[in-house]
């Protein structure tokens, strides 16, 4: 093994190495690019690419972007996501965008970096035009909700709160519609069935409905159908129906009197891409705060406490 490692060309010597001791392409340049050692990260996408661009790579290579713009480096945070969007096109050519899953997170994380750059320089309206156009382009598609997150992120909060859908839900309450529910401050909460991330926000949901349900607020609990249910195990709908009701009685026992509207089309016009998503609405239909990802009990109840 020494003597054919020491034969290899460097590049292929890195490639070697890297298949044979590094993790997954996409994990390997993801933790490379959040730690700031982006020359590392280019190194192993240069010999990844040398066998071919493909949604594996450019999943991997929109992390570069990611985290650029984490580090507040738009303009090098704008131009991976140019780049990485031209050779998401280019594939798109001779495919659809969810025939498999790395596709449509590079080119969503794309739209998001470039989206979030220009909002971060200034052009927050070339930004939202920007988003606007891609939510029409990619709509029926995987990455329609987190194109609307983008866009909500920088639109939704002083606009009245989209409308749910009502008509299917679980659990022991029925969903009244956001109109219905005016002069009362509402909490939604955004949930799936598989996250352990919103399992970690319930204990801080419960106790905000135990201090300010008898002051007047309202938790609505929205979810929906992803088309299985334990171990990733394929389900039809009223199989999933039934086991989200089971996990809603499990984890949430003290959220039982909030409301659990099902149905897609709630996360479709919240741009539910992350959960949970937290958005909070005053007394008169107006959203106050929109936040995809936790938050602690100390910052929902500051936000509350301004709407009684």
């Amino acid at each position: 093994m020494k003597r054919l490692l020491a034969t290899l060309a460097p590049v292929a010597l890195l490639g070697a190495l890297l298949a044979a001791q590094q993790p997954p392409l996409v994990p390997a340049v993801k933790e490379a690019a959040l730690s700031g050692d982006f020359p590392l990260a280019q190194r192993i996408l240069t010999a990844a690419k040398r066998q071919g661009i493909n949604p594996e790579v450019l999943e991997a290579e929109s992390w570069l972007g990611r985290a650029q713009l984490a580090r507040k480096n738009y303009a090098e945070a704008a131009k991976n996501a140019e780049e990485v969007r031209t050779e998401c096109l280019a594939l798109l050519k001779n495919r659809k965008l969810d025939a498999e899953p790395h596709l449509p997170i590079a080119l969503g994380a794309t739209i998001e970096v470039t989206g979030q750059s220009l909002a971060a320089q200034g052009s927050r309206d070339q930004a939202v035009a920007f988003l606007r156009a891609e939510v029409q382009r990619w709509k029926g598609t995987s990455i329609t909700a987190r194109i609307q997150k983008n866009l909500n992120l920088l639109t939704l909060e002083g606009k009245p709160a989209p409308a749910l859908e009502v008509a299917a839900s679980i659990g022991k309450v029925k969903p009244q519609s956001l109109t219905a529910l005016k002069g009362h401050p509402v909490v939604l909460f955004f949930w799936a069935h598989w996250c352990s991330d919103c399992k970690a926000e319930a204990l801080d949901m419960a106790k905000l409905a135990a201090t300010y349900g008898p002051k007047g607020l309202r938790i609505v609990a929205p979810t929906q159908h992803y088309g299985y249910v334990a171990a990733g195990e394929e389900a039809q709908r009223p199989a999933e129906t039934k086991y989200i009701g089971t996990i809603w009685n499990q984890y949430y026992p003290a959220l039982q009197a909030a409301a659990v509207p099902l149905s897609e089309n709630n996360f479709l016009a919240y741009g539910v891409s992350t959960t949970p998503t937290l958005v909070i609405v005053d007394k008169q239909g107006i959203v106050r705060l929109y936040n995809p990802g936790n938050l602690t009990y100390e910052q929902l109840a500051a936000r509350v406490e301004k709407l009684l």
